[in-house]
């Protein structure tokens, strides 16, 4: 039977339970806003359709997350970053940008009167972990996993938010928070122009032979884009860009063959190349929601905007969705005021679209012209990238704006 806080999984269907906030989706940026509301007297329901064994101890998935500075402070604030071991963040003191075989790199050095890091990499379960130890005996909160939603219907007071085993719930605001492709998102009428870049992005831990110095790539190969996350341990995260059939080849092989492999694609320049996690991979597909909010309704994280990889700024953008819709609900309830009101859910609309446009515009422009093999495209980049590189405020620019001070 599914585990709930609060509500009977056998109420019959004619009692509704009444809550302030229905969150769906259980991931870092649904867990971040619930508890970014905690302390706001709001009740809150999350529903999840994972169990909650596998929300505590969360695999591992391959995913490391690039986070800004901006980023470190809400985990500050919200006390996860506390809740993250030491030895899993790793520090992100150089980037550069390389295309082909050109022996250039467009480079960004985070610069000791800058702080002395660029970012911070920390693994995407670990992450999903803290954020769940942090809203646990949260007050107000009713978590109901190994549930999915079957229907909403939203109303002038309230949305009704029917579960697949026929329980209702009532509530003045219901946030969609469960991916890219969400399925809450249909329900809430909202549609979504996608980008489907037809390939596969594959992502790796490798043990280096040569050490990285914490910097981390961006290559613009022929036929593929290669991405180093520099990790503690002289250990990097390898991710591949290829056709999805590609990369199902690269996954069949056997450890030593995939880091021959591996060690090819990165031209040997960190030597030998070996893995040590499995293989994982994931479709290429970028998302941006005709609308962030409806009627009592909002989107946030990749619900709203799921990005292509190569900013990696996607993690970052989710973090001030949750933020800035948690911000306008806060304010709402400490005036006893309505927390869904057409006037407030549109300011956060608004907020997040003047953040997340241009740059979800930007990186999918980024990522046609760099994975554009013809003769013209190769040469306008290549010519991009060191005028770029002898443009100082330009770069120094892209630093601020990769950083997020």
């Amino acid at each position: 039977m599914p585990h709930t806080h609060g509500i009977e999984a056998g109420a019959t269907q004619t009692a509704a339970t009444s809550v302030d906030v229905v969150v769906v989706g259980a991931g870092p940026a649904g867990l971040c806003f619930v508890r970014a509301l905690a302390g706001s007297g709001l009740r809150v329901a999350v529903v999840e359709q994972q169990p909650r064994a596998e929300l505590a101890e969360a695999a591992f998935d391959g995913r490391e997350i690039a986070l800004t500075h901006a980023s470190r402070k809400i985990l500050e604030r919200l006390g996860l970053w506390a809740r993250l071991d030491a030895r899993e963040i790793s520090p992100l003191r150089d980037a550069k940008v390389l295309d082909g075989s050109s022996p250039f790199a467009l480079t960004f050095a985070a610069g000791q009167e800058a702080g002395g890091d660029l970012g911070w990499l920390v693994p995407n379960h670990l992450i999903r972990r803290a954020a769940w130890d942090s809203v646990q005996c949260q007050a107000g909160l009713q978590i109901l996993d190994q549930c999915s939603v079957r229907a909403i219907v939203p109303g002038p007071l309230h949305s009704e938010v029917t579960l697949a085993d026929g329980r209702r719930l009532q509530a003045r605001l219901v946030v969609a928070a469960d991916s890219r492709f969400s399925s809450t998102r249909r329900m809430l009428g909202i549609g979504a122009r996608m980008h489907d870049f037809g390939k596969s992005m594959l992502v790796c831990r490798m043990q280096v032979e040569v050490p990285h110095q914490h910097t981390a790539w961006e290559w613009f190969g022929h036929g593929r884009t290669l991405a180093l996350l520099p990790l503690n341990g002289n250990q990097a995260s390898a991710v591949i860009t290829l056709p999805p059939r590609q990369v199902e080849a690269l996954l069949a092989q056997d450890p030593v063959r995939f880091g021959e492999r591996v060690s090819a694609f990165f031209e040997h320049r960190l030597g030998a190349m070996t893995p040590v996690a499995r293989a994982i991979a994931y479709p290429l597909v970028g998302v941006y929601a005709n609308a962030f909010i409806g009627e009592r309704c909002a989107l946030i994280g990749d619900a709203a905007v799921g990005m292509h990889p190569v900013t990696a700024h996607g993690f970052n953008l989710g973090l001030q969705s949750q933020q800035r819709l948690a911000a306008v609900v806060r304010r709402a309830a400490q005036r006893g005021a309505d927390i869904a009101t057409p006037a407030g859910l549109a300011g956060y609309e608004r907020g997040h679209r003047l953040a997340s446009r241009p740059l979800y515009e930007a990186t999918n422009a980024i990522a046609t012209l760099y994975t554009d093999d013809r003769l013209p495209a190769r040469l306008l980049r290549r010519a991009g990238l060191r005028v770029a590189q002898r443009v100082t405020p330009f770069r120094q620019l892209i630093a601020a704006h990769l950083t997020q001070r």
